[in-house]
């Protein structure tokens, strides 16, 4: 078990340990404590919080509704912390700066107590407690299939990620209705899912510059290369650099019949030569992901936006069309200048030749409880319509 993280605890009076899997790269907690159905709520939570974690050896719903009451504790605790009243009048520079990076470490915070809850895993991703559900499809989708049997395959996972990865497969199964495409898209888990349409409208709208070839940059599940096959282009190079967001594109445009005419590349950016319409609809804010999946969202530095635009003039062929769509989340945020995405467009030698606005419809955006309401309530989602200086 070298080659991968472990995880050590005391159980009979002897040392045990087992494979510790995390798909978010979280380390194996360094303090481990083992619990079962007798353990008090308050007491698990304390133990949490400083860092103990409880592996579980009681009912397997037991442990669901304790880590139901630790989410509750943290809620309360969050709750006590707010200021009593409502701000009055445009909240001052900088506050809805500060209430993002609030936002986000109370995400961290959260997301660190309720994983203290750890569930023992067989070599075949059977979980060994009584009431379990049947997780091996679930686990074998993220993990890979079982490559071992017995105790040497054991190992421990925390259990708000297998009420994910059972979550996940729920989605890849049932599929997410995509109107633009009059179909369903299945995402695997840790790609990420569009349930956000805007930018799917948008693509499905602009007019489409030539019909012969395309560019997908980052084409995660596929959508936006089927949906340019639905609105007859006739060959699509659709690049990713993430092996499972490649494997789940291949399924769902297998599932489309739209298969044939688009080729999938493992590539960061850019596949080889030129196309009259490049798109890409890169993360929008720039910060750190705090997991795979928060990799479709948060881009640090701008990476991949900044890539994008610099590579672009030479992925186009003349008057070719970059098509970039970004939401303004980020600007609203006070993470990046009005001025910068302009900027970056000039700077690379691009300019602008239209825009295609479209507010966002998601619950998130009319939630006046939500700690970013503020900016959510202002976003708009553009497809800008780029073409190299030298075209124009």
């Amino acid at each position: 078990m070298s080659e991968f993280p472990i995880i050590s605890w005391i159980e009979s009076g002897e040392n045990r340990s087992a494979r510790w899997r995390s798909e978010a790269g979280n380390p194996a907690p360094k303090k481990v404590e083992l619990a079962d159905d007798r353990i008090a709520a308050d007491v698990a939570y304390k133990l949490a919080c400083e860092g103990t974690a409880l592996l579980w050896r009681g009912d397997y719903q037991n442990a669901r509704q304790l880590l139901q009451a630790l989410a509750r504790r943290i809620d309360r605790k969050v709750a006590e912390r707010k200021p009593d009243g409502k701000p009055v009048g445009k909240p001052a520079a900088g506050a809805i700066t500060l209430s993002f990076h609030q936002h986000r470490q109370a995400q961290a915070q959260r997301a660190r107590i309720l994983g203290m809850l750890l569930l023992p895993l067989d070599g075949e991703y059977h979980i060994p407690l009584r009431r379990a559900p049947d997780v091996q499809l679930a686990c074998s989708e993220a993990y890979g299939p079982p490559t071992a049997a017995g105790d040497d395959a054991a190992s421990v996972v925390s259990m708000r990620e297998v009420l994910g990865l059972i979550g996940a497969h729920e989605w890849r199964k049932k599929g997410v209705p995509v109107a633009a495409l009059g179909a369903s898209i299945h995402p695997y888990y840790g790609v990420f899912s569009p349930v956000r349409g805007e930018y799917i409208d948008l693509v499905a709208q602009a007019p489409l510059p030539s019909t012969e070839l395309a560019f997908d940059i980052g084409t995660g599940t596929g959508v936006l290369a089927a949906l340019l096959v639905r609105r007859g282009v006739k060959k699509i190079v659709a690049t990713d650099q993430n092996p499972r967001a490649l494997a789940c594109a291949a399924d769902n445009l297998q599932r489309l019949g739209v298969a044939k005419q688009v080729e999938l590349s493992m590539t960061d950016l850019f596949p080889p030569g030129r196309a009259p319409l490049v798109v890409c609809n890169p993360p929008w804010v720039p910060a750190k992901p705090g997991s795979a999946i928060e990799a479709a969202v948060y881009d640090p530095d701008s990476r991949m936006l900044r890539g994008f635009l610099v590579g672009l003039p030479a992925h186009l062929t003349a008057r070719g069309e970059g098509w970039l769509i970004m939401s303004d989340f980020a600007e609203h945020l006070g993470l990046r200048p009005r001025d910068a995405l302009a900027s970056l467009i000039d700077q690379a030698g691009l300019v602008v030749i239209a825009r295609h606005d479209i507010k966002p419809r998601h619950t998130r955006s009319t939630d006046a409880d939500d700690p970013l309401h503020a900016a959510r309530v202002k976003e708009v989602t553009t497809l800008w319509r780029l073409q190299a200086k030298s075209s124009a």
